[in-house]
């Protein structure tokens, strides 16, 4: 059974938010707190799997307390943010202070989305908990044992592209990652994170803080520029299109049908293996689920390159351990390895 706190001011939103997590039989939530405070204090008597935190709180807003708890009692906590501009800068900094996971909210239709919300809510409390399981026991995954954990060197100029994709547990380490791309770089990046639209977009204007490379917010149309950061923007699928002169578009739109998460890693790859084949490096992060192993596939078909996310660094190994039991991935590494390799990359081409 799997033990869940709720932690929200608005005694609306803790009945809601159990009803969802509690319309599963394998999830109890064995408490509630009307604010940080009560949450810390909730956490270290009951110590959960999970635990949803809202960020704007009286006494003790979410933020404070999710600090606290990691520090104190650590486990999963996933930030519970409204869809404006402060909800998601707050969800991008509590994902700095070790939050797993951002759930986004609109209070005013939530009652109305509940049987839309809530196997979405459910699938990351159930993923998150069996993370925790998964790490404590400590299990390298099948296959794991044949990838290379070392960060390979690459030859000067041998790729045209690098594709990121990410999800749970994802915005930190994209971040990471991202910062360690030197300013020399000549090919164009892309990231698809996993979140909606609002978070994507504060996430763009965060980056372009931090990064050597100038980062841009994908809009349907925009050319794919080299030397350039572009963040895939959430509610949509991002496709890459080679035109005429070899020149790259970035097309936005929900095709195809179905997909479960959008920005989808799988549409980004496939896409950026008929543009671009075997000059693309591609890098899976931590994310639950199993988007982005169809378009390695068809990347890894075309002669491209792949590396993952280790099991021992992710929040959820389920993203980066799709590509590395199929043998799709040449080396699973931790982030700092996977920005080793960037930065060597970069440095190769600015030699070249």
């Amino acid at each position: 059974m799997i033990r869940a706190i709720v932690v929200d001011d608005s005694a609306f939103m803790r009945k809601a938010i159990s009803t969802m997590l509690q319309s599963d039989a394998g999830i109890e939530v064995v408490a509630t707190a009307r604010n940080g405070r009560e949450g810390v204090e909730l956490v270290a008597k009951h110590k959960p799997d999970v635990v949803t935190m809202d960020v704007e709180m009286p006494e003790m807003d979410g933020l404070t307390a999710l600090r606290r708890i990691m520090a104190e009692t650590p486990t999963h906590v996933i930030m519970i943010s409204s869809l404006t501009t402060d909800g998601s800068h707050a969800a991008l900094t509590a994902m700095k202070f070790g939050a797993a996971d951002v759930f986004a909210k609109e209070a005013s239709t939530i009652s109305l989305n509940i049987t839309k919300l809530q196997p979405e809510l459910v699938e990351r409390v159930k993923a998150l908990a069996q993370a925790g399981k998964k790490r404590f026991a400590s299990k390298a995954a099948p296959g794991s044992a044949c990838v290379r954990a070392d960060a390979p060197a690459f030859k000067p100029g041998q790729f045209d592209l690098l594709c990121i994709g990410s999800s749970t547990g994802g915005p930190p380490v994209l971040e990471q990652v991202l910062r360690a791309v030197p300013a020399s770089f000549r090919g164009p990046v892309i990231a698809a994170q996993h979140m909606p639209e609002m978070f994507t977009r504060s996430m763009a204007e965060r980056l372009g803080e931090q990064c050597g490379l100038p980062v841009k917010h994908v809009e349907n149309g925009m050319p794919l520029a080299g030397g350039v950061i572009h963040i895939c923007p959430g509610g949509k699928n991002t496709h890459i299109r080679r035109g005429a002169g070899g020149r790259m578009t970035l097309l936005c739109n929900q095709e195809p049908a179905g997909t479960l998460y959008k920005p989808s890693v799988d549409v980004l790859l496939s896409t950026a293996a008929a543009a671009a084949g075997a000059r693309t490096l591609a890098i899976i992060l931590t994310g639950m689920g199993d988007d982005g192993v169809r378009g390695a596939r068809e990347l890894h078909a075309k002669g491209g390159v792949i590396l993952a996310q280790n099991e021992e660094t992710c929040v959820v190994y389920g993203m980066p351990r799709a590509v590395v039991v199929e043998n799709l991935a040449m080396a699973a590494l931790p982030p700092a390895g996977l920005a080793r390799s960037l930065s060597t990359l970069g440095a190769a081409q600015a030699a070249a």
